[in-house]
């Protein structure tokens, strides 16, 4: 079994689950339903969007596990993601039912043409890491070596500025 972090994040309306975090329930469900072992989920935050979308965002992060390897799951979740609404291409950073990432793996990094592991900005996200921190925060970045902690810590302590 392998487990993985995943990010969760939705800032627009779906007709049947409501608002964006009646959106990422319904996600955590609809993974559950296609097997994904969901093992823990942290609390929905709200945060400001990236890009040219206005609205905010919900976020989350979930602890899962699975026999998937990273490719597969990575399949799975675009396929959750098109059960949701959403449609490839487009503007990016645009409004989004949802949006489902891969985060951190248990066996460390990955890459190929469709997938980096982990993910390539999760290290700059708040709205990543501090969710992620609350599931597993002694989780190590496989390329950095920090911890979830630290990251987090590092991306949010204030600095000194220099003369």
């Amino acid at each position: 079994m392998q487990r993985y972090l995943i990010a969760l994040g939705s800032n627009k309306r779906h007709h049947r689950h409501g608002a964006p975090a009646g959106v990422l329930a319904a996600a955590l469900d609809a993974l559950a339903a296609q097997g994904i072992a969901v093992l823990a989920a942290a609390p929905v935050l709200q945060s400001a969007p990236l890009g040219p979308s206005r609205r905010r965002y919900a976020n989350c992060a979930a602890l899962i596990e699975s026999e998937l390897d990273p490719e597969e799951l990575l399949a799975l979740l675009k396929s959750t993601e098109r059960l949701f609404g959403r449609r490839s291409g487009g503007q990016r950073w645009a409004s989004r039912v949802l949006d489902l990432d891969i985060v951190l793996w248990s066996g460390g990094a990955w890459s190929s043409p469709d997938l980096t592991v982990p993910h390539k900005s999760f290290r700059q996200r708040d709205f990543v890491l501090r969710p992620a921190r609350a599931l597993a925060p002694l989780w190590r970045d496989p390329i950095t070596g920090l911890s979830l902690n630290h990251l987090h810590a590092r991306l949010t302590q204030p600095r000194r500025l220099r003369r």
